[in-house]
């Protein structure tokens, strides 16, 4: 699938472009889908997760639909109805597109009416987290794996994806979607394997103005998080990487030879 942007800037009104808002900030949503907003004829928008700051970019004529109410039918329905009017139409989802977008489903519904669709990325909430807490998910010699992943709710996890078997790695985590059930986070995961000393932070609406950060360890934070409040749109963040333990890469080692650099 072909990106089709002309050369004065304008984008395809036959396809539907599909467009990652970022984490909260409005200023973290990319520049092409920035553009994309400025252009937009119709925009349909995920207002329960979104900044809904964003429309600002809108122009004034623009029709901005909010899907939260929405089925799939009825959102398939503005999508549709938008191309075959001949506007450009976006579909604007929290984060970026990849994780738990739903976007297969939604993509699929179009090419049910012949329509196409562009995907622009955008900046993910385990992004945000790890910058608001000034942190690499990878440490030289402590973690050099990251697990995105969730526990299972209204959706079912496969069976050989849950908490008990990602702990298992002692590698660096990342859980969406989950923080409603912090207790029963913290119970899966020590029953995998990370022990009750293993540190923990909980980054609640990561990169907006009333972001909140909770540090604990197992043992501590799901009490950490009752006393804060924070019962949704929380990202748990599991792992050695949060601790104080690291080495330095070898990249920048003075001793370390490599293409750009010989010692």
């Amino acid at each position: 699938m072909n990106v089709e942007q002309t050369d004065n800037g304008s984008f395809d009104p036959e396809k539907v472009w599909f467009v990652g808002a970022g984490p909260g900030d409005k200023s973290l949503i990319t520049l092409k889908g920035y553009q994309l907003l400025r252009q937009a004829q119709v925009v349909i928008y995920a207002g329960s997760l979104i900044n809904r700051e964003l429309l600002d970019y809108c122009r004034a004529d623009a029709q901005c639909h909010d899907s939260a109410r929405l089925t799939l039918a009825e959102i398939t329905e503005l999508m549709v109805s938008g191309v075959q009017a001949g506007k450009l139409v976006v579909r604007l989802q929290t984060g970026d597109l990849s994780l738990f977008g739903s976007l297969r489903e939604q993509v699929e519904a179009l090419a049910n009416h012949g329509i196409g669709f562009v995907s622009v990325p955008g900046v993910s909430s385990f992004l945000g987290a790890a910058a608001q807490l000034g942190v690499e998910y990878t440490v030289p010699e402590i973690a050099q794996s990251l697990i995105i992943t969730r526990m299972e709710g209204r959706t079912p996890m496969p069976p050989r994806e849950t908490l008990e078997a990602f702990a298992a790695h002692q590698t660096s985590m990342a859980i969406f979607l989950s923080v409603q059930n912090i207790a029963e986070v913290v119970t899966r995961l020590v029953q995998g394997g990370y022990t009750p000393e293993t540190p923990v932070a909980v980054v609640y609406k990561a990169t907006w103005p009333d972001c909140q950060k909770v540090r604990g360890t197992l043992a501590t934070i799901a009490e950490q998080v009752r006393s804060a409040g924070i019962r949704k749109t929380a990202l748990i963040l599991v792992g050695a990487f949060l601790g104080e333990a690291y080495h330095f890469s070898k990249l920048y080692d003075a001793r370390f030879s490599h293409e750009y650099r010989s010692v």
